[in-house]
């Protein structure tokens, strides 16, 4: 090869080399699952929102991009199976359903626990998940499922009472059947003859339609979507509380393998997405109630009077929460106390202390 030539090749090489990158980036492989369909608030969410804002951050380096596999629906696990799903690493990220897990979970009830203080979903979620953080229990609780703890979620707004016929108080609950699910089931204790029957949402429809309810507790997005108003065209606006119900987990195995800066940003967007929900969740709550009026409901307001009443009524079921943790040498009254005192610091105070 003549001098010419070599010179060319060697300018040819050098631009090469300028244009390319110092380095190559590294992709990482992300297997998502929750047994809930695509179109679930969360689900959809995660998609739109969680995914593209990690990929945001690391594109700022360049040095690693995720390859996402999203896995819902029950493709790989029914909703009651993401938590060990997780566990047994058929997922390396999921949407854990924490009311499923109350055994296993016990310290992810708190909100449930505390009726009456907050009905704002994003206040909630925001206290829950700093308990979270500032506690060990709840990230122990998952460290035992092989799980690290991102961050807590709030899907819905506040419980609300519907009913087949008008109801403007608690007094008007005496002698009812309510259906509910979990931990909301006990507000009914202290309410003279009324008593609490165990459904799943997509079963209040036929319940109440049936008969076999008079009332059902759940909150105006999930009334509209299953056109509640159609069977109980009555809503006692009590503001019960919203409640937490979806932690983002990731598999410990998984975790410990991943580099530092990936790390950051899932637990920097986590935080984000559970801001981002929230918002989304009360933005529906609004519109929710509009349609249930639009349906041919009627919303009556309960007052503070009435709210403190039954609030009064109840079990400290709160108190029997920390006891049963503090029992575990876990600090649960502390925690309690903590969860509330954050509540109060954001502008909401319940209508009954639940710490004493």
């Amino acid at each position: 090869m003549g001098l010419m030539n070599k010179g060319i090749a060697l300018g040819a090489l050098m631009a090469g080399l300028a244009a390319a990158p110092a380095f190559a980036t590294e992709t990482i492989k992300a297997v998502v699952i929750d047994g809930y369909p695509a179109r679930a608030l969360w689900v959809k969410e995660f998609s739109n929102f969680f995914i593209p804002e990690v990929d945001k951050k690391l594109a700022k380096t360049g040095n690693y991009q995720m390859e996402w596999q999203e896995s819902y629906g029950g493709s790989i696990v029914k909703p009651k199976g993401v938590l060990e799903g997780v566990k047994l690493g058929l997922g390396d990220i999921g949407i854990v359903t924490t009311i499923f897990h109350s055994s296993k979970l016990p310290s992810q009830a708190l909100s449930a626990v505390t009726p009456f203080v907050a009905a704002d979903a994003r206040a909630v979620a925001k206290a829950v998940d700093e308990i979270a953080k500032e506690y060990p229990t709840m990230q122990n609780e998952f460290a035992k499922q092989n799980q690290v703890y991102l961050a807590t979620g709030v899907v819905l707004d506040t419980y609300q009472v519907f009913s087949k016929d008008p109801v403007s108080s608690v007094s008007d609950m005496e002698g009812a059947k309510v259906a509910g699910a979990g931990m909301n089931l006990r507000y009914l204790e202290g309410i003279d003859g009324a008593a609490g029957v165990r459904g799943g949402l997509t079963d209040f429809y036929n319940m109440l339609d049936t008969g076999l309810v008079d009332k059902a507790m759940l909150w105006p997005e999930a009334a509209k979507t299953f056109k509640i108003a159609e069977v109980a065209p009555y809503m006692l606006k009590a503001d019960l509380g919203a409640v937490n119900s979806k932690t983002i987990t990731v598999n410990k195995d998984y975790w410990d393998d991943l580099p530092d800066e990936v790390k950051t940003a899932l637990q920097e967007v986590a935080v984000m997405y559970r801001d981002h929900v929230a918002g989304i969740a009360m933005d529906r709550a609004a519109e929710s109630r509009d349609a249930y009026t639009a349906a041919g409901g009627t919303i009556v307001e309960a007052s503070a009077e009435d709210r403190a009443k039954w609030a009064a009524a109840m079990p400290n079921i709160a108190a029997e929460w920390a006891k049963t943790l503090d029992d575990k040498g876990e600090p649960g009254t502390e925690m309690l106390g903590a969860y509330l005192g954050k509540l109060e610091a954001a502008g909401y105070t319940g209508v009954r202390n639940w710490t004493e």
